[in-house]
């Protein structure tokens, strides 16, 4: 008989203190996985044997349950029993005790060897990936890997991060990692986990450049929170955490009004120093904007965005362009970025979906297109998909439910009522109900699961008229027409409304807009923009409007503006390197690699390291 003590992970986990014991507890009681792994056809006859107790050389023995089994079934699965059998066992041991798992855990990872199947439930899976971890059971750790990660909310990913400092997953932590910066505003004021941070831990999220916070002082009342929960303790760490915080980035009232009369910044001198840093790196914002000395300031450099916004190709200097460029809302800064040479094109659409760009239709100044283009934002290559049913160009594209629409255009010859949309995972598209009226040059957007399209041009005129589509009924309405015609136009959804922004009347470029209400089916006058432009692109990215570009009745623009709801003011934004009208926007997210499309930082938190251990 072999006793064996293995690694002693559970004592691994009882070290981290009474913190780490409930850790897990608010997972979502529902939840349920099942893996099933390819086993080969002789599986089913291993499986009999054992069941039978046939031909096995193992008995593994769990308090005073005994498991008969096969050695090399176990080794198949199982480093640790290959261990066990060939070096810390003698080759005619035959019954080995095991420590530190339960009899039910044990038979789970016994019959998951043998069948590949193991049901993972929210009463089973904290010590079932424990068990998998000890014996080292891949298939297994990855099935409970799977379910943490979808189970990740505000409340419990601060606790998944702890827990996979005891059981080593850097998967699963980079996971939990990012989902507590992607979600920070809601971990700081809701979990009770944050309140448990050590020093080190809340030093270690406040300064990464990925924490993603609308606005820097939440970072501030965040760390006040934290301090407030145990103060005696905690009041001496302010100047350490005030000097991770971003103060450059707030305004200067905020810092008077609310962190130099602080009661715990007062108390503190090593605090003084950090403010005064702070009010010369707003100095040097108003006057460098974003350089290279701003950048290495860590009390002023802009935490890497969200989202991205991405201006593609279009008219400039006379001729198309495939020129991509992404703007850093954070850093308010144009980037350019080198996409290996797509076609140069303008009047096309331009679509983010599933991880990639595509850039469908348009004209480089001899052909209509039909064809489609997919963007690999991960290795900065194109690769054509499949061609629509018809060439577009000034053609309308929108992203909704999976499927990217195009709509109208112009085709060479006519101005097009027709409409298509494309699925991804077939490669297809698919023709749909055509519109009540042919539009090119119009502009379309989505809402509450409708597509609408607004003005253009029908060959002889510039519209006014608007028009939804519902997919489930596969059929148009006429809405409420605008109260202006408008033929290259911007359309987006922005604060519970559609937007129609700027465009060309038939005689002149226009600085208004209006708003339609879906809910009452009418339009009202919204704030003019500062410029007059037709044929630009539009995107709403950090709750605000953007256009970009476009056509100012005299000349090609880089002009970039945008319109804030709640203040109801319209306010410039940096300018594009490239000055270009016919282009197309669309805001691209949830990347691994967002900070190649961002402004350069310096030191960023996921180090070099980590990021060859993961691959997203």
């Amino acid at each position: 008989m072999t006793s064996v003590s293995g690694h002693n992970f559970l004592t691994q986990l009882k070290a981290l203190g009474e913190r780490q014991e409930t850790k897990l507890h608010l997972f979502a009681p529902t939840k349920f996985s099942y893996l099933r792994a390819k086993m080969s056809e002789n599986s089913s006859v291993y499986n009999e044997l054992r069941l039978e107790q046939q031909l096995c050389d193992a008995v593994i023995r769990v308090d005073n349950a005994e498991f008969h089994a096969h050695k090399v079934v176990l080794c198949n699965h199982s480093p640790y029993f290959r261990a066990l059998f060939t070096h810390w066992s003698t080759p005619d041991s035959r019954v080995f005790d095991i420590p530190n798992v339960s009899p039910d855990i044990m038979k789970l990872i016994i019959e998951f060897a043998y069948t590949g199947n193991v049901p993972v439930t929210q009463e089973n899976m904290q010590e079932l990936f424990i068990a998998a971890d000890q014996f080292n059971v891949k298939g297994i750790i990855e099935a409970c890997s799977d379910l943490l990660e979808e189970q990740l909310s505000p409340q419990n990913c601060i606790g998944i991060w702890w827990f996979t400092d005891a059981y080593y997953n850097p998967y699963l932590k980079l996971k939990a990692s990012l989902f507590m910066l992607k979600h920070f505003e809601e971990v700081a004021t809701t979990s009770e986990e944050f309140l448990q941070l050590s020093q080190d831990e809340l030093v270690k999220i406040i300064e990464n450049d990925q924490l993603i916070v609308k606005k820097e002082k939440m970072v501030f009342e965040a760390i006040l929170r934290w301090i407030t929960f145990a103060p005696e303790e905690r009041r001496g760490h302010i100047s350490l955490l005030l000097s991770n915080v971003r103060l450059a980035l707030m305004s200067p009232e905020y810092i008077l009004e609310n962190i130099t009369d602080n009661e715990l910044v007062r108390a503190s001198e090593e605090c003084r120093p950090i403010l005064l840093k702070t009010m010369a790196a707003i100095l040097d914002l108003q006057t460098m904007r974003f350089s290279e000395s701003v950048c290495c300031n860590p009390l002023a450099r802009p935490r890497l965005p969200p989202a991205i916004l991405l201006a593609v190709g279009g008219w400039s200097g006379g001729n198309p362009t495939n020129g991509i460029e992404a703007y850093d809302v954070r850093a308010d800064r144009w980037v350019y970025v080198a996409n290996s040479g797509d076609i140069p094109r303008a009047y096309h659409g331009a679509a983010f979906l599933n991880g990639s760009l595509y850039c469908i239709g348009g004209f480089d100044s001899i052909e209509q297109f039909s064809t489609m283009h997919k963007f690999d934002l991960g290795t900065h290559t194109w690769r054509e998909v499949a061609p629509m049913h018809m060439a577009r160009c000034y053609v309308s594209v929108t992203v909704m439910d999976g499927y990217i629409y195009a709509i109208g255009g112009y085709d060479g010859q006519d101005r097009l009522e027709t409409a298509e949309r494309y699925e991804p995972s077939t490669n297809q598209w698919t023709v749909i109900a055509p519109m009540h009226e042919q539009r090119s040059d119009a502009s379309c957007t989505n809402l509450h699961g409708k597509v609408y399209i607004c003005g253009g041009f029908n060959g002889s005129e510039c519209l006014l008229t608007a028009e939804c589509y519902k997919p489930e009924t596969d059929q148009w309405t006429m809405i409420a027409s605008m109260g202006t015609r408008r033929s290259g136009l911007g359309v987006i959804a922005y604060a519970g409304h559609i937007f129609a922004v700027g465009g060309f009347t038939g005689t002149s470029r226009l600085r208004t807009a209006e708003a339609y209400n879906p809910n009452t089916d009418t339009w009202h006058a919204v704030p003019s923009m500062l410029n007059p432009r037709s044929n630009f692109g539009i995107e709403v990215i950090d709750d605000r409007l953007f256009v970009v570009g476009g056509f100012n009745g005299f000349t090609t623009t880089l002009d970039v503006e945008c319109y804030d709801v709640e203040t109801g003011e319209w306010s410039d934004v940096h300018d594009m390197e490239i000055s270009r009208s016919a282009l197309s926007c669309c805001v691209v997210s949830g990347i691994p690699n967002i900070a190649e499309y961002a402004a350069p930082r310096h030191s960023l938190q996921i180090s070099d390291e980590e990021s060859d251990e993961v691959e997203l």
